[in-house]
């Protein structure tokens, strides 16, 4: 057996000792989860399966079972026939929903956090008053911050959101959308266009990338019940950690 299931399985049987009410099938998975926000399991890593896990463990096959579909209701791992159960963790982001980053990724069973770079009121460049439908040089706030998943930095997001949606700009912590929903502004559909490019020394800068692996550039106008432009973004995402899926 790897040297990284022999720790899970150490991890698994230390938790199951602990003395708590918790359900056994939640303490499985809760234990999963942390190898893989620790790094002991990685993106790829095939689980032993359920019959080895149980006896491994001394769990019932129940158990294991229960928890490897709160782990895959969670996109923390995929199963499929005839290749096991594979550690996914990549985060899936989806183009069609507006949900917006911080709640597409609790959603996923991950923890989303921001650091802010910039908030300022400047005057609205061309190419973006044509996406907001708003006039060239009105005020429009430029929010820029760097996006985390489970504390390791995955994108930089530029915003442009006309100034008279934001009254308090300080107000605004991780979530933008959780800003606007407590305005009653509710963004309802996106439209996106994506694009690849190499990483620049701005992105560089703030993230850490491997040259050679190629920065997706996303572009995406959020729509609010009216169908009027609430935000223009460009997010530059790492491309090994990101999956952007447009379900029809």
């Amino acid at each position: 057996m790897e040297p990284a299931h022999n720790h899970l399985i150490e991890q698994l049987i230390a938790r199951f000792a602990l003395p708590d009410n918790t359900p056994l099938y939640l303490k499985f998975a809760q234990t999963v989860k942390d190898a893989v926000r620790s790094g002991a399991l990685e993106h790829g890593n095939i689980l032993p399966g359920e019959r080895d896990l149980s006896q491994l463990t001394g769990v019932s096959r129940i158990t294991v079972r229960k928890a490897m579909q709160a782990l895959e209701d969670e996109g923390v791992v995929t199963r499929s026939r005839g290749y096991g159960t594979q550690i996914n963790n990549i985060f899936e982001y989806s183009l069609k929903a507006a949900r917006g980053f911080s709640q597409q990724v609790m959603l996923r069973g991950k923890k989303p956090d921001t650091l802010w770079v910039n908030k300022r009121v400047i005057p609205c460049p061309e190419d973006v008053a044509a996406e907001l439908n708003v006039a060239a040089k009105s005020d429009v706030f430029l929010l820029k911050r760097i996006r985390y998943v489970d504390d390791d930095a995955v994108s930089i997001e530029e915003s442009w959101v006309p100034a008279a949606l934001i009254d308090d700009v300080d107000a605004i912590g991780v979530s933008l959308y959780d800003y606007f929903r407590s305005r009653q502004i509710h963004p309802q559909r996106t439209k996106s266009r994506v694009s690849a490019r190499m990483p620049d020394a701005d992105f560089q800068a703030h993230i850490q990338l491997d040259s050679k692996v190629p920065v997706l550039v996303i572009k995406q106008v959020a729509l609010d019940q009216q169908n009027r432009p609430v935000e223009y973004s460009i997010s530059y995402c790492r491309s090994d950690l990101y999956v952007f899926v447009c379900e029809e």
